[in-house]
């Protein structure tokens, strides 16, 4: 009898696990107030919000490119207060020439990624260490499951525009080259994981530094 209960117990663990994902809302929309009395959210009072607080006009045109040239505009709770509760997000990305989305993943969503223009190299590697990846074009969709290594670089001869979506309204981003080599793990580490100098892993830390990065 207690197997069987075990047996049940962990099935719908896994359910529960497999389907997690922002927690379902309890009202219509929570448009936060702005600094919040204390550190619990408080919604603003429904009789006040207006349909500007559901409007966000902050990705028409692209941000400045970085060194690896990308462009990247995320559009979450975080500055679009419309979206909180309501357990979805997007973000803007514009690539140069040869620009690189560097390897990272998002741990708090599924991104599926739609190109507005150009041709994009795009894919994701599994836990199997199993690279999916092919070059996507204008129209294109493709999907980067939840927790997932993925990475994207523009092969066409002209800039490249993706337009991402997540299931969360802050899917949080981990840049593997940035948490690996400038979170300030100790370089003796790095060393024997990567087979590498420690006069090799100085320059990569210097290089790889968060505010370097984008």
């Amino acid at each position: 009898m207690l197997s069987r209960i075990v047996f049940l117990f962990v099935i719908i663990l896994n359910k529960y696990v497999s389907r997690a994902s922002d927690p379902d809302p309890v009202q219509d929309f929570c448009i936060p107030i702005t600094k919040p009395a204390s550190s619990v959210i408080q919604c603003k009072n429904f009789s006040t919000v207006t349909v500007e607080d559901f409007v966000y006009s902050g990705i028409k045109e692209r941000g400045e490119f970085g060194q690896t040239g990308l462009s990247s505009t995320a559009v979450n709770s975080n500055v679009f207060p419309g979206l909180n509760t309501l357990g979805m997000s997007l973000v803007r990305a514009d690539f140069e020439v040869d620009g690189i989305n560097v390897p990272h993943f998002h741990p708090r969503a599924t991104e599926i990624a739609y190109v507005l223009k150009g041709k994009v190299y795009s894919g994701f590697v599994d836990t199997n260490n199993r690279v999916f990846a092919k070059v996507i074009g204008q129209g294109d969709v493709m999907v980067f499951p939840r927790g997932l290594v993925h990475f994207q670089m523009n092969v066409g001869d002209t800039q490249a525009t993706i337009l991402g979506s997540f299931n969360s309204q802050n899917p949080g981003l981990q840049r593997i080259p940035t948490a690996v080599f400038g979170s300030g793990i100790k370089d003796e580490l790095l060393e024997k994981a990567f087979g590498l100098s420690s006069k090799e892993i100085s320059k990569l830390k210097k290089r790889l530094a968060p505010h370097r990065l984008s």
